[in-house]
């Protein structure tokens, strides 16, 4: 039976530490740190995703200058705020909140933000940073992982580690920050011949393709560390609920470590965005983030 890598009680022990650093900022007279969050349009999830984003900052103590536009935002629009917040000294993070209406270039409005603004780790000078193993803004998510990964202290170095799934947002800078930590890295995706067998073969196993369970007790070998990064709504609009891309029940007999859905890597999204605007803030005014 698989022990739990449980993100919820992580998270909360962040942003705990979080709050109390930010506390001791402002008692000596500092202003408190700054995120940004734009949204346009009127998605359910990503409303749902923002307002869990507002609630961390009010528990932390960060400002939070977020700004919900119309579904009919146009690309202008937004190429103008964001640059205004580039320019603004009261804001530390900049997050445009994905997905956006089809009318708009997610691409260009992402790079239009400041690297060092850039909370959600997803410019290509901060994705550079990364490849060059440089410190830089990296992105949540897999930020995210990692930390759980360290503190159930699960050894990595010399580890076989597939990610499924190739993702700019999670696949792709995972594996990354799984090779700076000596693991061989296998990035697998839905053109892998014998998918199943190729997941049989790793000692970590992190599942980040969006398919709701696709990942069963075939594709795990014994004892492996399992991470779900899915988050599927499955059901009706009367009794939906929330699932990951790994059966749970199956795979929990098999593997030695496993997330939880909900309760694992989301929270710590969350609180990785939450870190990324403190490590801004201080990078900006020369202090240090414990």
């Amino acid at each position: 039976m698989a022990d739990i890598l449980n993100g919820k009680a992580l998270a909360q022990k962040m942003q705990s530490a979080l709050a109390q650093q930010v506390g001791n900022f402002t008692a000596q007279g500092r202003r408190s740190p700054g995120l940004a969050v734009l949204m346009v349009g009127d998605n359910p999830a990503s409303a749902a995703y923002v307002r869990n984003k507002e609630r961390a900052c009010e528990k932390i103590g960060i400002a939070s200058f977020g700004k919900q536009l119309p579904v009919d935002a146009t690309q202008d629009t937004l190429m103008q705020l964001i640059n205004e917040l580039n320019h603004d000294d009261r804001v530390d993070g900049i997050l445009v909140q994905l997905p956006l209406p089809n009318h708009l270039d997610s691409v260009t409005l992402l790079n239009q933000i400041h690297p060092d603004k850039d909370a959600d780790g997803l410019h290509p000078t901060n994705l550079g940073r990364l490849v060059r193993g440089e410190l830089g803004l990296q992105s949540c998510t897999p930020a995210g992982v990692m930390r759980l990964l360290d503190e159930y202290k699960l050894p990595l170095k010399g580890k076989h580690a597939v990610v499924v799934g190739r993702s700019i947002l999670v696949g792709k800078p995972l594996a990354l920050m799984l090779l700076a930590k000596d693991a061989t890295v296998t990035i697998a995706h839905s053109q892998t011949p014998d998918l199943a067998a190729v997941c049989r073969s790793a000692d970590i196993l992190v599942a980040a393709v969006g398919r709701p369970e696709m990942i069963t007790p075939e594709y795990v070998k014994a004892g492996a560390v399992v991470v779900d990064v899915g988050i599927n709504r499955v059901g009706d609009a009367s009794s939906s609920k929330l699932v990951g891309d790994v059966a749970f029940e199956g795979v929990k007999e098999t593997a030695s470590w496993l997330t939880p859905v909900p309760g694992g890597v989301g929270p710590m999204t969350v609180t990785m965005l939450m870190y990324n605007t403190i490590w801004s803030y201080c990078q900006r005014l020369g202090l240090d983030l414990r």
